[in-house]
């Protein structure tokens, strides 16, 4: 949900950290945040489920490569 609502003010994600244990925003927020960018229309709860587990595992492991680190790579990945 961090990601998505800084996505959709058109922040730059490229510095931006997961902040464990922060609550944002409200749970009609989040749950339309979902439903806009899941990609189905109309999804199951099933669906919402796979698409915020999948989200959440990319974005995990984004934090996690150093070559996903702006220090580390610099400018040379901007936006990746």
């Amino acid at each position: 949900f961090q990601y998505l609502k800084r996505f959709d003010q058109g922040c730059n994600l490229d510095r931006f950290w997961y902040e464990a244990l922060s609550v944002e925003g409200s749970p009609a927020e989040c749950l339309q945040l979902f439903l806009l960018h899941c990609g189905v229309v109309d999804p199951s709860w099933a669906e919402l489920r796979n698409f915020t587990w999948f989200l959440n595992v990319q974005l995990r492991d984004c934090e996690a490569s150093v070559f996903c680190n702006p220090d580390f790579v610099g400018d040379t990945l901007n936006g990746f």
